[in-house]
């Protein structure tokens, strides 16, 4: 049996790596792959991946487009690909190849991963970089912007001396949450 296992760190991933267009990917080459799919980040748990390389038995064949959607560390792909391999399971890497027990193949695959682990590294290192830039303009706030300007959120405490939270909830979509956060402010 052939799996497919396709996976994004977001729901909001990039453009070229969306679940279906994975899907697509390895559908193209084994059309009748079973797709298993997962939003997931490669650096937590990732309990779909889990169970399926339990579930994989000799013969099967495990079908990933790229390295990064398989595992982010050296030393955690190689921990997968010894199992898999130890259960007679078929890696094949789309962007890559098959991954065999040859030296060569076991050297292809320690260099991809490290690849795999230093882009993350990278990827990790520029973001906080840009975070530790943004910290030293002088209106820098972390995290999301709000949602509601502070006259909305003036309007509907205000609302509040004449309406219930419910009631004001609904007729400005502000949850009771943050206006009883407001109000909190406002003493």
């Amino acid at each position: 049996m052939v799996y497919g296992y396709v996976r994004v760190s977001t729901t909001g991933q990039v453009p070229g790596t969306s679940l279906q267009e994975q899907a697509a990917q390895i559908l193209q080459k084994y059309p009748t792959a079973k797709i298993i799919e997962e939003a997931a980040s490669g650096a937590h748990e990732r309990p779909k991946f889990d169970a399926l390389c339990n579930a994989l038995t000799a013969g099967d064949v495990l079908v990933v487009c790229k390295m990064d959607r398989f595992c982010r560390t050296v030393k955690e792909g190689l921990g997968y690909v010894d199992a898999l391999k130890d259960k007679g399971v078929t890696v094949h890497i789309l962007n890559m190849g098959l991954i065999d027990n040859s030296p060569m193949g076991r050297l292809m695959a320690t260099m991809l991963l490290a690849f795999a682990e230093f882009e993350r590294s990278q990827i990790i290192e520029r973001t906080q970089s840009g975070k530790a830039a943004a910290r030293l303009k002088p209106n820098y706030r972390d995290g999301r912007p709000p949602k509601y300007g502070k006259e909305q959120i003036e309007h509907a405490v205000g609302l509040l001396g004449t309406y219930s939270y419910k009631q004001v909830e609904r007729m400005t979509g502000i949850s009771r949450s943050t206006l009883q956060r407001a109000k909190k402010e406002r003493r």
